[in-house]
């Protein structure tokens, strides 16, 4: 940094004189800092850094105040970033932002040309001004605004000039090198137009193949060469430009060659530049598709919602509607905003969010979610949230942050590829000298085929998309299976997680009591269950609830019950239909003269298997026995089977009772469990679990939250209206657990994608650098042919990129069983 920067931002937790000068003593105490204020009136902070000194002070003014107690705000600044072509850009490019005074983190995706950049300055000049000096450009995109880059209109452009770039080689490849295979054909050039002739339209083509399709590889690759920030086109461009050099001088100076050493590379530089074009106009396809997600969850947005004004429908542009308007959905329609059912019934294909295939009926007072399918009836909505206060809008937002996440092998990647580039040039001019050195002669033509070959068959391309390409896809897969990974850094985490434990209310199970058993000593079972729904309606107990729910499905009618006295702690007594009904546990039949001795063991029996079990007399006899219980959610038991058959370990964490916590345990086929757990507790529980391995744990996301906070991984499962659950890594849309299961494989198989293109990506240049070198020349007296690097250059990138996309094909576990079930 030539001159010192002033850096102003906001500082949150000043509230007196004392404070801001300890905010000052703290940001003071980083190096670099040349003079700190404070002001606790407006909050604001404000540093002068010393000339000369590291700009990126960032991260550790930002630690400073946090650590004082007076963390500074920050802002997130999201780019759009034109110009990148391979993995030595986005380093450039990230190297470049990281170094902006009071910037913390900066991430460079060359897959989706974006840069998420934390700073705690407002401002976003300085940043695209840093971007600019490396010869790229930035726009910042404004919250929600999606990159305006159109790989559609790329790969039209990149289609184009392949094609002129094909039509002036083939020419120049028959005439040079169509001899080789069929050998008339070069006696009938030699007796028709003769060599020289040949010479002299091998020239004219290729010049004009460099000067027209090529022409971007020289203008960029000269650009970042003069900057001394060589990259992928620089290399393109010294490898064509010293074959087409030494060919131009062949043939119109030859004098000026040594002795033997006369001979033309026109067709290499020629197809090289085509085959180049090839491999990107094939990335640029594969590149588009990898985004693909993101573009299916923006299509589910409508532009239009038909709003009811005064009673009468408009149609109305979507950024005028606002919270509180009603809006009409018509059968079939797609659901533009988040709301309250008012009025209607409808199927409601919820699956954009859920991924699970089958409508959910709606009806008043439901709520429902913008970019989900109204099927069957119209519906009058109350809208309750708009713009990037949807659930689609945050969903986009997740999915989004998640893609541009960089896992940590990344900053390693990034690092390689910085230097790739340079190493690669130094070791085409090693290539050179030693080829002129030691090798056979005329060495000169060796020399320059193996520089050629080194410069053209280097890739750092596939290095920079090995990993964000992979991220991108699996985490849009996920979404599409309604697995909503929050951060992209959750992925790796989650693949190597040996325990899973769970909540049980409302995560293993239904989350609400239901009636599981039902034995009437006389054998009328419906008779009985009127009688006891008719007191327990007028019980507010959410037991209650579930015994009269019981009776409305069975579609009893229930007598009318009187004189109803509570026992607080036993149960209930009241008149129904001239009888006298008691209802509750076996102490309050005892109190009442009762002798429930029949109905004790079956009780007993219940209660084992984690049931709550409710006895009932009428007139003093013994009637029957009830039970309830929280349902297992189906699906349950086959998650369990399924993460012991991926080899992980599975644990309960409850706040139930140890006999209803064993019973759920026993039923699922759970290896650990821990009962009778406080909230605080399940932080302790955890920690306990994390002396056996990674530990990923389940809960609802909101009373669960410190425990998910915890573990070292938190997957919230929920509904679709439910997703803002900060303390979870990992949020399932749909309330089945088998998502969990989903979960992990996609994380698995991501990893799995990633280390894949990692291993191709750089076996691929450690490999066949040293090939294209001539390594192999004294031992096989094989040198590599310019034209074969740079097919093999060219399809590098998109073996890496047609890898990434075979994540869009994973048909996790869940999915499978819910479409044989439907």
């Amino acid at each position: 940094m030539a001159e010192a920067a002033t850096l102003n931002f906001d500082i949150d937790g000043m509230t007196c004189g004392g404070c801001a000068a300890r905010a000052e003593r703290a940001m003071s105490a980083v190096s670099g800092v040349e003079e700190a204020s404070a002001n606790f009136a407006n909050g604001k902070g404000r540093i002068r850094l010393a000339a000369n000194s590291d700009a990126a002070v960032g991260p550790a003014l930002s630690g400073a105040l946090s650590a004082a107690g007076y963390p500074a705000l920050t802002h997130r600044h999201r780019m759009e970033i034109t110009g990148m072509t391979c993995g030595s850009c986005a380093a450039r490019v990230e190297a470049a932002l990281s170094q902006v005074p009071g910037v913390i983190t900066a991430q460079v995706n060359l897959a989706d040309h974006m840069a998420t950049v934390t700073s705690l300055e407002e401002r976003s000049a300085p940043l695209v001004e840093a971007v600019a000096s490396t010869g790229y450009s930035a726009a910042p995109l404004a919250s929600g605004a999606r990159p305006d880059h159109d790989d559609a209109a790329e790969s039209t452009a990149l289609r184009r000039r392949l094609i002129i770039a094909a039509l002036l080689t083939i020419p120049v490849f028959v005439m040079e090198m169509g001899g080789h295979v069929y050998p008339p054909l070069h006696h009938l050039i030699a007796r028709t137009i003769g060599t020289e002739t040949s010479w002299l339209i091998q020239f004219a083509l290729t010049t004009a193949v460099l000067a027209g399709p090529g022409r971007p590889f020289y203008a960029t690759g000269w650009s970042a060469l003069i900057r001394r920030a060589p990259d992928m086109n620089s290399l393109v461009m010294l490898g064509t430009g010293a074959a087409w050099s030494f060919s131009t001088v062949a043939l119109f100076a030859p004098g000026l060659l040594p002795e033997g050493t006369r001979t033309i590379y026109f067709e290499a530089a020629a197809v090289i530049v085509t085959l180049i074009l090839l491999g990107r106009w094939l990335e640029s396809r594969s590149r588009g598709r990898t985004g693909a997600a993101i573009r299916r969850l923006i299509g589910l947005r409508p532009d239009t919602a038909i709003l009811l004004r005064d009673g009468k429908p408009v149609e109305t542009p979507l950024d005028r509607i606002r919270r509180g308007d009603l809006i009409l959905v018509r059968p079939g329609q797609r659901i533009p905003l988040d709301g309250v059912i008012r009025d209607g019934t409808a199927a409601v294909d919820e699956s954009m969010i859920t991924g699970e295939p089958i409508a959910v009926e709606k009806t008043k007072g439901d709520a429902v979610t913008g970019g989900t399918v109204n099927g069957t009836g119209a519906l009058t909505i109350r809208v309750t949230a708009v713009g990037e206060d949807t659930t689609l809008a945050r969903i986009i937002a997740m999915v989004e942050e998640a893609q541009g996440a960089r896992l940590p092998v990344q900053d390693l990647v990034n690092r390689i590829t910085l230097w790739f580039v340079p190493a690669v040039m130094a070791i085409a001019a090693l290539t050179i000298a030693g080829w002129l050195i030691f090798g056979p002669a005329p060495a000169l033509p060796f020399a320059l085929v193996a520089g050629v070959a080194v410069l053209i068959i280097a890739c750092p391309c596939a290095m920079g998309l090995a990993t964000p390409t992979s991220i991108m896809v699996g985490t849009g897969r996920a979404a599409e299976l309604g697995v909503l990974f929050r951060r992209g850094d959750a992925l790796q985490a989650l693949s190597d997680i040996d325990i899973v434990a769970f909540d049980k209310t409302g995560t293993l199970t239904e989350g609400r009591p239901d009636l599981t058993d039902l034995h009437a000593v006389d054998g009328d079972e419906d008779r009985l269950l009127a009688r006891v729904a008719a007191v327990e309606t007028l019980s507010e107990h959410p037991l209650a609830a579930a015994i009269t729910r019981a009776a409305r499905d069975r579609g009893l009618a229930l007598p009318r019950a009187a004189n109803l006295t509570s026992v607080t702690g036993h149960g209930l007594i009241a008149e129904v239909e001239g009888a006298r009904v008691v209802i509750g546990n076996a102490a309050l039949l005892r109190r009442e003269g009762i002798d429930a001795g029949r109905l004790e063991a079956e009780a007993a029996s219940l209660a084992a298997d984690g049931k709550t079990p409710i006895l009932v007399a009428i007139d003093g006899e013994a009637a029957g026995v009830l039970a309830l219980a929280d349902r297992i959610r189906p699906g349950a038991r086959e998650m369990i089977d399924r993460l012991h058959d991926m080899g992980r370990r599975t644990a309960l964490i409850s706040g139930d009772i140890e006999a209803a916590a064993n019973a759920v345990a026993r039923q699922l086929g759970i290896d650990d469990v821990r009962a009778g757990v406080l909230p605080e507790g399940k932080v302790d529980a955890i920690r306990d679990l994390q002396g056996h391995g990674k530990v990923a744990f389940v809960g609802d996301g909101i009373n669960d939250a410190p425990a998910l906070a915890t573990a070292d991984i938190g997957l919230a499962i929920g509904t679709g209206t439910d997703i803002a659950v900060e303390s979870a890594e990992v949020i399932l849309m749909s309330g089945d657990p088998r998502g969990v299961v989903n979960a992990i494989e996609l994380s698995r198989r991501t990893m799995t994608n990633i280390k894949q293109n990692l291993g191709w990506a750089f076996g691929y240049n450690i490999l066949l650098i040293p090939v294209a070198a001539g390594l192999l020349y004294p031992m096989t007296g094989l040198l590599l042919s310019p034209v074969l690097a740079a097919g093999a250059m060219a399809l590098s990138s998109v073996l890496v990129l047609t890898n990434a996309l075979r994540l869009r094909y994973v048909r996790a576990a869940a999915a499978e069983d819910r479409r044989d079930e439907s």
